[in-house]
């Protein structure tokens, strides 16, 4: 049993980076399922897939690598709100990850989004996580 799900999820595409591996498997819940479509929709990761089973289910994640350098599109996964220190941030402040060319995972009253979307909708939330 782990008390951080969304750590744990961070750690294993990280580790999966790190091994090299082309696919990697979480068990799913609806905020990790929303984490992956925003990576996919960023371009962080080449594809997935939500297997649905009986009690849980998983999410498949095919990991992006340059084609010929073979290094991976994800440099860096940095969990930032952790359960025992929650980071709020209101829309004028939220944070600018590498001065734009990263992102970061927001959590909204209006759902789960990226630093950019959050800042164009004007609201702020508390910050999951930074991507670069």
């Amino acid at each position: 049993m782990y008390t951080d799900p969304i750590a744990d999820y961070l750690t294993r595409v990280r580790n999966a980076i790190k091994a090299k591996h082309k696919v990697v498997e979480i068990p799913a819940s609806k905020m990790k399922k929303r984490i992956t479509e925003i990576l996919f929709d960023k371009g962080y990761i080449l594809s997935y897939k939500f297997i649905d089973q009986a009690p849980q289910g998983s999410i498949k994640i095919a990991l992006k690598y340059h084609p010929v350098l073979k290094t991976p599109a994800i440099q860096s996964l940095e969990r930032i709100s952790r359960p025992g220190l929650r980071k709020y941030t209101n829309s004028e402040s939220l944070p600018r990850v590498l001065n734009g060319l990263g992102i970061a995972i927001i959590s909204t009253s209006k759902g789960l989004m990226s630093d950019k979307e959050a800042r164009a909708q004007k609201i702020g939330g508390e910050v999951i996580c930074y991507v670069y």
